[in-house]
């Protein structure tokens, strides 16, 4: 049985930075497409960034390009959201996201219905 944990969350001030972590268990994450997910109450999950094989480049939601690090650690079957320089709008419940690699085309990589496996989500709450 897959699992993803996600940690790092938190009360942050605008400006700050800040990682989450996203730990796989139940398969081994190297080659798989990965992704992060935010949610704010009354609207559908929106894409931040994901990296759908290695080799290509993340794509970005436009709000968070230039702010935003995805990063994967295969020792630890691990990935990682780095985010810069944070404002009040990122505030949401994020999510990380996996796919099988192979299982996602290019262009339904910002959809989160291409996503087999799902963290429980982590707070994120930046003040003003």
């Amino acid at each position: 049985q897959v699992q993803l944990v996600e940690s790092g969350g938190g009360l942050v001030q605008a400006g700050d930075s800040l990682t989450l972590s996203c730990v796989a268990s139940g398969r081994t994450i190297d080659t798989d497409s990965i992704a992060w997910f935010r949610q704010t109450p009354g609207k559908e999950r929106e894409f931040v960034v994901g990296l759908r094989r290695r080799g290509e480049r993340p794509g970005y939601a436009d709000s968070v390009k230039g702010r935003v690090t995805i990063s994967r650690d295969n020792a630890k079957n691990t990935f990682y959201l780095q985010m810069d320089s944070l404002k009040f709008e990122d505030t949401g419940v994020y999510y990380c996201a996996l796919a099988p690699t192979g299982r996602i085309i290019l262009s339904a990589m910002r959809n989160a219905r291409s996503y087999y496996y799902w963290g429980q989500g982590t707070q994120v709450t930046v003040s003003s």
